[in-house]
């Protein structure tokens, strides 16, 4: 049997492009985890995507353009599903 493995980014820089994005979106990922919206595991699971993505340039310029105030994620971000279903049971 013959495993192969994926490439995983950085976890320092995708943990803070993971929380970069729900902050433009105005989306606190500490406060959906205090409100029990998001569990410790699957914030890690959204850091991990995050890690595997391999769109993390565009993603800088996405953020560069967008300091906060977008209406939800960006439609190559590998957590865009997640982050956006969040920021809907937030709101709610």
């Amino acid at each position: 049997m013959r495993t192969q493995l994926g490439y995983l980014g950085d976890p320092t820089l995708h943990f803070w492009l993971t929380r970069s994005v729900a902050r433009a979106m105005n989306l606190s990922l500490s406060e959906a985890m205090a409100q029990g919206h998001l569990s410790a595991r699957d914030y890690a699971d959204l850091v991990t995507r995050c890690r595997k993505c391999p769109h993390v340039d565009t993603c800088e310029s996405w953020l560069a353009a967008r300091a906060e105030g977008a209406g939800c994620a960006p439609d190559h971000c590998w957590n865009a599903e997640v982050l956006n279903a969040l920021a809907d049971r937030m709101e709610h």
